[in-house]
């Protein structure tokens, strides 16, 4: 079963990034680069460092983090929207390694200084072998950086969005952009009301959707919604994935309230 949903998972974003191309204004940005990593990494630390992108999807991450200063970036897509991550980031494949493949393929001995994997892992059904592959990658004292769904502080929402998932994961692609559009619609109302309302999940609304383009909007409700697969970890199980691995020194943060940010470093040589 979870080979299966692995399959329709990657299936489904390969579908997803072929439709969403673009990451345009604060959805490409350093400073949501920074929103991310932030209070775990610092972006002015990964100036000249080697980095692995686990999950690279449309090529985002792998720009924001050159644009940061990075030396260089092995980026990891296993959807069959690897060729837009290549198109994306043409211009500076010069410091970039493409591997069309899943995250525990990552090859041991890297010499890696960091490995990122950003609202990946939550759509991996097994993600204990891609964590152990991050840590076989990285050099002794390098770390890793996980950015996944959490359950705390969004229990409203998923009261709301686990049953429209049980519908929206079967439909069409033009189905569900009808959807998404319509829900994008919906949000613009629910923007406007944070302003003056204490609405559930308002930081994140307001310090980081607000800022989005109505596009980005769509994609990011269309994203909620498309995935075959996504669990939402509580504070506990997402430290425990990465001591699975091996990892120590494990650190948590609290993303707007609704997400975790997880950070962890790989045993250095005695």
């Amino acid at each position: 079963m979870n080979e299966v949903l692995k399959r329709k998972t990657i299936a489904d974003f390969g579908e997803q990034w072929a439709s969403f191309r673009g990451n345009p204004g604060y959805y490409g940005a350093v400073d949501l680069l920074n929103d991310l990593l932030a209070p775990l990494i610092s972006v002015e630390s990964l100036a000249g460092l080697r980095v692995a992108d686990i999950g690279s999807g449309t090529g985002r991450i792998v720009n924001m983090l050159l644009d940061a200063g990075v030396k260089h970036v092995i980026a990891v897509e296993p959807s069959t929207a690897f060729f837009v991550l290549q198109e994306n980031t043409a211009a500076r494949r010069d410091r970039i390694t493409y591997l069309h493949d899943t995250g525990d393929r990552l090859p041991a001995g890297s010499d890696l200084d960091l490995a990122v994997s950003i609202g990946v892992l939550h759509h991996i059904p097994d993600p204990v072998p891609v964590v152990r592959a991050a840590y076989e990658a990285l050099r002794p004292g390098g770390q890793i950086f996980v950015w996944m769904y959490g359950r705390e502080g969004n229990e409203t929402y998923l009261r709301l969005v686990e049953p429209l998932r049980g519908l929206t994961t079967k439909l069409p692609h033009s189905a569900l952009m009808a959807v998404s559009s319509g829900l994008a619609l919906l949000l613009d109302v629910y923007i406007a009301l944070g302003r003056f309302a204490a609405l559930p999940m308002r930081d994140y609304v307001r310090g980081v959707l607000a800022k989005q383009p109505r596009s980005v909007r769509k994609l990011i409700i269309y994203d909620q919604l498309n995935p075959a697969y996504a669990k939402y970890y509580e504070r506990d199980e997402a430290e425990q994935l990465l001591k699975s691995a091996g990892f120590e020194d494990v650190k948590t943060h609290h993303r707007h309230g609704y997400s975790w940010s997880v950070i962890g470093r790989k045993r250095s040589e005695a």
